[in-house]
């Protein structure tokens, strides 16, 4: 399984909703609480080049935020990040 992680706000329903998404896929992921942690914020918006909050990190290919991870789930596109590995090393 590849290294996600996800930058969040402790109040904020995008990084609730997405964190609530990656649960349910059974995603193991390290969040990144930027409520109180401006390092990690300027942190985030370096990788990201954003300022809202998720934004969501597989193996260091940035997803986005939570609209960009449902249209990744729906694309299919989301399950190609998260099981490539498992694929590369079943062929």
């Amino acid at each position: 399984m590849p290294k996600v992680e996800i930058y969040t706000k402790s109040w904020c329903p995008h990084s609730a909703r997405a964190k609530e998404h990656l649960d349910f896929k059974g995603v193991r992921y390290e969040e990144i609480d930027v409520t109180t942690d401006s390092f990690r914020e300027l942190e985030m918006v370096n990788r990201s080049g954003r300022h809202t909050v998720p934004q969501i990190f597989i193996d260091d290919h940035h997803v986005g935020g939570n609209d960009d991870l449902l249209a990744a789930e729906a694309s299919g596109s989301l399950d190609q990040l998260l099981y490539k590995r498992e694929q590369g090393e079943a062929a």
